[in-house]
């Protein structure tokens, strides 16, 4: 196991995807799952809390839309939890950082912003404006 600084930063100046990045990586993805499920539990916790108590009728579908909202929101964070899981198999497996449609570096930066990524920029560019062409309107 690699011990990383907390200013550890990966570095186009490092062989790409090296044993710190997927170490970096392999922290910062498994730090967000963490948070997410921190986040669906205390979500739970208060949906558990018991029914809506509210006599007032606008009051009552303000916590009804506030509920459908949050379940909303976390039914987003569990897709996200299975895109991290699947990261985190491709750090296990060594093809983690290479896009799945070229096999190219998909870049530092991209990955410092969506460690999820499966896509360079340039297949997620062209993977758009294929969607955007052939969209249903």
């Amino acid at each position: 196991m690699i011990t990383l600084s907390p200013d550890y930063r990966p570095s186009d100046s490092e062989e790409f995807m090296n044993e710190r990045q997927l170490e970096y990586f392999r922290q910062k993805l498994l730090h967000w799952r963490g948070e997410l499920l921190r986040e669906a539990g205390d979500t739970l916790a208060s949906l558990s809390e018991g029914g809506i108590h509210e006599a007032d009728m606008t009051d009552r579908a303000t916590v009804e839309t506030d509920r459908a909202f949050e379940l909303r929101t976390r039914d987003r964070a569990r897709k996200l939890i299975v895109k991290i899981d699947m990261a985190l198999a491709r750090i296990e497996d060594g093809s983690y950082g290479y896009c799945e449609e070229t096999g190219e570096p998909i870049g530092l930066q991209r990955l410092e912003a969506r460690p999820i990524a499966t896509l360079s920029l340039e297949a997620q560019e062209r993977h758009e404006r294929h969607e955007k062409v052939y969209r249903d309107d």
